[in-house]
C-alpha cells in the first residue's frame, strides 16, 4: 500500500479576485478546489477529459468550506489536495489553501459522485472506473 498522497497546485492570486476589502472573495476558494481536485487527478496519471469522453461526469453531490485567514492580492496560495473518502459510490477530496508563510487561509472538501452523461443516473465509481478507484483506495487518507 502507498502512503497518503497530497498533490499540490500553486494558485495564480489575481487582482480581478479580490473583493472591496482588498482579499480574495470567498467563491474564489472553490475555483482553487477545483485546480487542486483536476491536478490530484492529473498527478494520478488520469483525466477527467477522458471519464467525460467514456461517458460519464462526475458532478458536486456536497461542497464545505471553512476561512481561517485571508489571502490577499500579492500573497503566495497553494491548493493541498488529497482523497479524503473514497467508499465506491462517493469520493471525498480534502483541500487546504495556504499561504507563501504555510499558514492555512482555508479548509474544505467536496463531494463527487460517478453519473451517466446521458441519463444523469448515478453509478458506482468502482464498477466505471475500477482502477482509478483502486488507485484512490491505495492514496487517500488512513
Amino acid at each position: 500500500m502507498d502512503k497518503e498522497f497530497i498533490s499540490v497546485r500553486e494558485i495564480q492570486l489575481l487582482y480581478a479576485d479580490t473583493d472591496m476589502m482588498g482579499v480574495i472573495y470567498h467563491a474564489n476558494y472553490l475555483k482553487y478546489f477545483e485546480l487542486g481536485r483536476s491536478g490530484l487527478i492529473e498527478d494520478l496519471g488520469y483525466s477527467y477529459v477522458e471519464m467525460e469522453n467514456a461517458g460519464y461526469f462526475a458532478p458536486v453531490y456536497d461542497i464545505q468550506a471553512t476561512y481561517k485567514k485571508p489571502l490577499r492580492y500579492g500573497d503566495k496560495g497553494f491548493v493541498k489536495t488529497w482523497i479524503e473518502k473514497n467508499d465506491g459510490i462517493k469520493t471525498i477530496y480534502g483541500y487546504s489553501i495556504i499561504n507563501g508563510d504555510e499558514e492555512v487561509c482555508a479548509e474544505g472538501s467536496s463531494t463527487h459522485i460517478v453519473v451517466k452523461k446521458d441519463n444523469f443516473r448515478p453509478i458506482a465509481f468502482k464498477k466505471a472506473f475500477p482502477e482509478w478507484f483502486l488507485r484512490y483506495e491505495e492514496i487517500k487518507k488512513k
